[in-house]
């Protein structure tokens, strides 16, 4: 019989706290339920005191989802924890999540307490967070660096305040399989009420050891770890959501574990946060990079051709990927494409299958050959649009060697439509600078990628765009054969998300000042 663990998804919390990697509360939200499809026990949704985005966030989430646990993180203070609950009260089932610094570097650098001082106050915390909600998470932050008598008190102190959960983390994956097991190992034997709890993990990447030392943990006793989709987090990471199940999954007979998780979902999972965040996933990264189940080398071929056991130690539709070529041209209609769609584990809205096709049909005109991955990028492509965002209606260039680059463009914001042209150092910096002039709205370029969805000249190409407007990071996202076209697109997206947070503030100092009147 396998025993169970529970897997606690930071991709939202952590996750988002990776440089480059903040969503705002629609793309968290959208996030959370494609995490609640993968079937993840908990979603750790945000840090609720954080900014007023995160707690909507966190309390939009749990107003919407329903069947993992929802978490809000809160240090282990009483106005984080009671804004945690604040967030979370309507979520079917709550955790607070709470957590101290517990290592001697962290008591006298950062936090300039003594241990006694810690130990109260995480007792205290646990305490008050108990009488909001029953299940409450504690975690010892540095805890691999943690001196093991001190970190046991603690340990034994926050489960008779009523802790539910004990998270160890190694917070800047200091920690090497073999000594983190022990600690496990340790903490299981040396703390008398531990049977009282659930023992939980969260290891981070810097030595590239997270899911090693969450599986050493694992084979020691702990029953949670804490991970995020595509391995996402400060610094180097988290411990990979995806690459931690597969091990489990694959190697039965060594780790006789088992999770809730439906590995199905894991590269729609994969793909949908890389397409939120501009995150991308590099191709050989395990399980779900693009050269994850890829042959080049005449040995591997013909030893694929006869058996796939050969050099494939699970299969690329078990974790969601499909590399079956679409049989699907311009004549093709809306039938064939939404049930191809289904195939591809996606259910489309009459609107959303309408906005899919006038894609796919544009992109059959230019390609002789449309794929799944196609497909899915044009599916990603289709982003939310607010009342009166800016869509490209068309675009001209000019460019070449001798010749300053020169473009004209027409966007339509719902209303009308505006026309402007300039020039640039290139066709993609020159109409950057076009939509500058259309929509007074000035950024700061930080960061421009391109990358081929699949093969071939004509192949599908994804833009991510990183913009800094007002001191604030928006990203872009759009999907195309042409790179230039593709470019303003995924400029427009990052444009209209800096409008819309700047009408959502604005309409939220309307409500202060109101306020402010009345009183």
């Amino acid at each position: 019989m396998k025993e169970n663990i529970y897997i606690f998804d930071t991709t939202l919390r952590d996750g988002e706290q990776s440089p480059g990697c903040s969503m705002n509360p629609k793309e968290k939200v959208k996030m959370a339920r494609q995490l609640e499809a993968l079937n993840v026990d908990v979603i750790e949704a945000g840090f609720p005191i954080a900014s007023e985005g995160d707690f909507e966030a966190v309390r939009e989430i749990a107003r919407s989802v329903k069947g993992p646990t929802i978490a809000g993180l809160s240090r282990a203070t009483p106005v984080d924890i009671d804004r945690a609950y604040e967030a979370l009260q309507y979520a079917s089932k709550a955790r607070i999540h709470t957590f101290i610094a517990t290592s001697d570097i962290h008591l006298k650098y950062k936090l300039k307490k003594s241990r006694e001082e810690v130990l109260e106050q995480s007792i205290k915390a646990v305490e008050h967070a108990k009488r909001l909600t029953q299940d409450v998470e504690f975690s010892c932050e540095d805890a691999s660096r943690t001196d093991i008598d001190y970190l046991c008190r603690v340990i034994e102190a926050v489960i008779a305040a009523g802790a539910t959960v004990v998270n160890l983390p190694d917070t800047v994956g200091y920690a090497i399989p073999s000594e983190y097991g022990d600690l496990i190992k340790t903490i299981r034997e040396r703390v008398k009420n531990i049977g009282n709890t659930v023992l939980s993990v969260h290891c981070h990447n810097d030595l590239g050891l997270a899911v090693a030392n969450s599986i050493a943990a694992v084979m020691n006793g702990a029953r949670q770890v804490e991970c995020t989709i595509n391995g996402i987090g400060e610094r180097a990471g988290n411990a990979s959501l995806e690459e931690f199940v597969m091990a489990l999954r694959t190697r039965p007979d060594s780790l006789p574990f088992q999770t809730g998780v439906i590995a199905e979902e894991i590269y729609k999972s994969s793909r949908l946060l890389s397409s939120l965040t501009g995150m991308m996933v590099q191709r050989n990264k395990a399980i779900v990079g693009a050269n994850a189940f890829s042959h080049e080398a005449g040995i591997h071929q013909d030893g694929i051709i006869k058996s796939r056991m050969t050099y494939e130690i699970m299969t690329p539709e078990s974790v969601g990927i499909k590399h079956s070529t679409l049989v699907l041209g311009k004549h093709s209609g809306r039938h064939a494409l939404k049930k191809r769609f289904e195939e591809l584990g996606y259910s489309l809205s009459t609107e959303e299958l309408d906005n899919v096709y006038r894609e796919f049909t544009g992109l059959a005109d230019k390609k002789k050959e449309i794929l799944d991955d196609d497909l899915v990028a044009i599916l990603n492509n289709e982003v939310e649009k607010d009342e009166f965002s800016y869509v490209l209606a068309s675009l001209q260039v000019m460019t070449g060697t001798g010749v300053r680059s020169t473009a004209v463009l027409e966007l339509s914001d719902g209303r009308q439509s505006h026309v402007d042209s300039a020039t640039g150092d290139g066709p993609v910096d020159a109409a950057y600078k076009a939509i500058e002039r259309i929509t007074k709205m000035n950024g700061q370029l930080v960061d421009y990628t391109i990358s081929s969805v699949t093969w071939g000249g004509d192949a599908v190409g994804e833009v991510f765009v990183k913009v800094i407007f007002n001191d604030v990071v928006f990203t872009g996202h759009a999907a195309s054969t042409d790179i230039v076209t593709g470019s303003v697109d995924a400029y427009l997206q990052a444009v209209n998300r800096a409008l819309s947070a700047r009408a959502a503030k604005s309409a939220d100092d309307e409500i202060v000042r109101n306020q402010a009147n009345a009183v």
